[in-house]
């Protein structure tokens, strides 16, 4: 059969069945066009592989990214989270750190009298995760050194350059603490949170380091002399509060004093001394009417009782009721009479 039959035999099927025909048609211009389908195909694929890195974009942990239209510009309203994300190769994502970071810096401050200060500084910063593409799109990837470290040190030489060296060294009055407190609020307008600004190191020049540590030290001496004078007028006058209640007890005592009394009290202490086991030396003294003997422990009497098989015991007049007296007793005896041993 002709082609132009066939066409012919064609064109009437597809009267019968639109659908049909054209799938033929589109079956027969692929068909004369395959190669050039083939070809295109190829080279797309070949594209796709030449730009994977711009076209499957992989965010690692603790990373955000920011997508920027070629047409379109940044996507200020959408931050692109950790994972695998497909965008055009035309157009361009942005890795951000999104953990927090520390950055350290050294600033010199200079005093109202014009010493020179070097802070040694310790940054805890972390991005804004919401606010991510605004960062991108007005400060951009080098904000710690366009904002974070710009701002910090703006705002610590404004504060400390009205105030003096000691004062900056001492954090006089929370110098310090308010001028970093103002610095993070600065950069915090710059979708940039800073956790803390800590100060590792204050460095002064020599004899000003030396003077400033001097006067602290004179300080804190002054303040203990002080503490010890207050402890000293406590102590004296609870001195003085002893003392008066101890004469209020002896006025008290001697004026219920008797004589009946005392030689009560001295009956009582002769026979708790004769009923202990110690050696004792007895001495007989008379008071007034009543004479009580007294029992005076003897080191001496105790030694020479333990050597009686040594040494022979001294003989002489003892005592009523004492058979013996151990020798060189009556040496160690003094007069209670004499003033000497009073």
């Amino acid at each position: 059969m002709s082609p132009d039959a066939d066409a012919r035999v064609t064109d009437g099927l597809d009267d019968e069945d639109p659908a049909a025909g054209r799938r033929r048609r589109l079956r027969r211009w692929l068909g004369a066009r395959m190669p050039f389908v083939s070809i295109a195909l190829q080279v797309l694929l070949l594209l796709v592989i030449l730009f994977a890195d711009r076209i499957f974009i992989r965010i690692k942990a603790g990373e955000a990214g920011v997508h920027w239209n070629r047409f379109t510009g940044t996507q200020v309203d959408k931050v692109y989270g950790e994972g695998l994300h497909i965008i055009s190769p035309l157009d361009t994502m942005t890795h951000y750190e999104v953990r927090k970071q520390v950055a350290r810096h050294s600033l010199e401050v200079l005093s109202n009298e014009g010493l020179t200060l070097t802070l040694d500084l310790a940054i805890r910063y972390q991005p804004e995760y919401a606010l991510l593409g605004m960062l991108h799109e007005r400060v951009g990837p080098e904000y710690l050194t366009r904002v974070v470290v710009p701002q910090t040190e703006s705002v610590l030489r404004k504060h400390l350059g009205n105030a003096s060296a000691e004062a900056i060294y001492t954090n006089q009055d929370g110098l310090l603490t308010r001028a970093m407190l103002a610095a993070m609020e600065e950069i915090g307008r710059n979708f940039v949170a800073v956790e803390d600004i800590i100060i590792r190191r204050i460095q002064l020049p020599d004899s000003v380091r030396v003077a400033i540590e001097d006067k602290i030290t004179q300080q804190q001496l002054l303040l203990s002399y002080a503490f010890r004078q207050r402890t000293a007028e406590r102590e004296a006058e609870r001195k003085r509060i002893e003392a008066g209640g101890i004469a209020d007890y002896q006025r008290i005592v001697n004026e219920t004093l008797s004589e009946d009394l005392l030689d009560y009290q001295g009956i009582r202490a002769t026979r708790e001394l004769a009923a202990s086991a110690n050696g004792k030396t007895v001495v007989i003294g008379a008071r007034g009417d009543l004479a009580l003997p007294i029992f005076l422990n003897d080191s001496n009497a105790a030694k020479a009782s333990s050597a009686a098989g040594a040494a022979p015991a001294a003989t002489g007049d003892a005592p009523p009721g004492v058979d013996q007296v151990p020798a060189g007793a009556y040496e160690t005896l003094q007069d209670p009479s004499d003033p000497s041993v009073r």
